[in-house]
């Protein structure tokens, strides 16, 4: 019988050896990526009851919407109110007369500062309150809110409402449904950003923070098939009550440090996609 040769073991074993270190290497990179990173960037420290809720809002017919990016802690008077001393306005339910009076803003280019939003459910129901913030003299541009209050009582005790802000770049048509809708621009976190600097501006809010929205994302896509990308954080206001404007910046209340050296990877990123 013809016994192996030794090289041919030796070149065996190493195979064998390298197989196992691949897959020690490919499964430490898969629980490092999906499982220790996300729990780690994970965080609920400063409004604890939002932990494990879903983070992404759902069309009519399903379909998974925008993300979870916003969120504001007050009565809904107190945001009534703070929206509307930054300059957005509530948007109107849609109806045959609003869109008649959405087809001829946009047409006619002519301002329709309460044109209707489309609705969009956040586990099973539509939004409580809508904003807008128009861009010239047309509703085919212009920055949008829905909010859901999901919390009673929150860590502040009082009700939390958490909210979905884009940008509509310009009227189309939806790669998912065909149905005529608006596109939205896909840096939804620089929308987070205008809609918080708004109330700041307007003196609207005591304390900021950021919780977890989704995490990190480079490619996702809206109910209408529209791409945005994001850091995953929603930034959370506490509101002035009863529209007592406030003079002094707001305090604004520290991540973990690993969720802050994400941040900072994150910045750098979406600098080059902006590019």
């Amino acid at each position: 019988m013809t016994q192996p040769h030794h090289g041919t073991t030796r070149a065996a074993s190493r195979i064998r050896k390298g197989l196992i270190i691949g897959a020690i290497v490919l499964g430490g990179y898969a629980l490092l990526a999906y499982v220790v990173l996300p729990s780690a960037w994970t965080h609920y420290e400063h409004q604890r009851g939002l932990a494990g809720r879903p983070m992404v809002t759902h069309t009519k017919q399903g379909i998974p919407g925008g993300p979870l990016n916003v969120g504001l802690v007050g009565s809904q008077e107190d945001v009534v109110r703070a929206m509307h001393a930054a300059g957005w306005f509530p948007a109107d339910p849609i109806t045959l007369r609003s869109s008649i009076g959405i087809i001829g803003s946009v047409l006619l280019h002519r301002p329709d500062h309460d044109a209707p939003v489309s609705p969009l459910f956040y586990q099973g129901r539509p939004e409580d309150l809508a904003f807008e913030k128009p861009v010239g003299s047309s509703a085919d541009q212009r920055h949008h809110v829905r909010f859901w209050k999901v919390l009673e009582n929150g860590q502040e005790d009082r009700p939390v409402w958490l909210g979905s802000v884009t940008f509509d770049r310009g009227v189309g048509v939806s790669r998912y449904t065909g149905q005529v809708t608006h596109h939205i621009a896909p840096d939804i976190d620089a929308e987070r950003d205008s809609l918080i600097g708004d109330l700041v501006r307007a003196g609207m809010v005591t304390t900021r923070y950021q919780v977890s929205g989704i995490g990190p994302t480079l490619n996702g896509r809206n109910g209408e098939g529209d791409p945005y990308y994001t850091d995953g954080e929603i930034w959370m206001a506490v509101l002035v009550t009863a529209g007592e404007k406030r003079t002094q910046p707001p305090t604004e209340l520290t991540s973990p440090a690993l969720v802050t050296a994400k941040d900072g990877i994150w910045n750098a990123v979406a600098g080059k996609l902006g590019n």
